[in-house]
């Protein structure tokens, strides 16, 4: 019996944890928004409607475009990178949440970043 409730303790911790270790309580941290007028807010507006459903590849398309297309806008680096992290590649997530920190001085939500302070090892 008491091997059966470990198991079972076990498990519901797994449900909880993400395959990169991340305890993100099975929801995905939320994709921000572009600054209204950017050169970003196209290409960024449509990777986040398939951020939130799970469609990593096509969000990771939109995000690049965004980047691409204004380079300085920290949301389009934080959000590639969120979906980088969902991909696998966390390097390139790291990088890019390096550069959504540096470029967004004044975004509390970049800056108080759970996922990206785990990747850039900050506290």
């Amino acid at each position: 019996m008491r091997k059966l409730v470990g198991m079972a303790v076990l498990s519901v911790c797994a449900m909880f944890i993400g395959v990169n270790g991340w305890a993100d309580m099975g929801t995905a941290a939320p994709a921000l928004k572009a600054a209204v007028g950017s050169k970003a807010e196209g290409h960024n507006k449509e990777g986040i409607e398939h951020y939130n459903q799970g469609h990593w590849d096509i969000a990771k398309k939109h995000f690049m475009e965004a980047a691409k297309a204004d380079p300085q806008s920290a949301e389009a680096h934080y959000n590639l990178a969120l979906t980088l992290d969902k991909s696998g590649d966390h390097k390139g997530a790291t990088e890019h949440f390096k550069q959504a920190f540096d470029l967004g001085k004044n975004s509390p939500d970049i800056q108080n970043s759970g996922i990206l302070k785990a990747h850039l090892k900050m506290k």
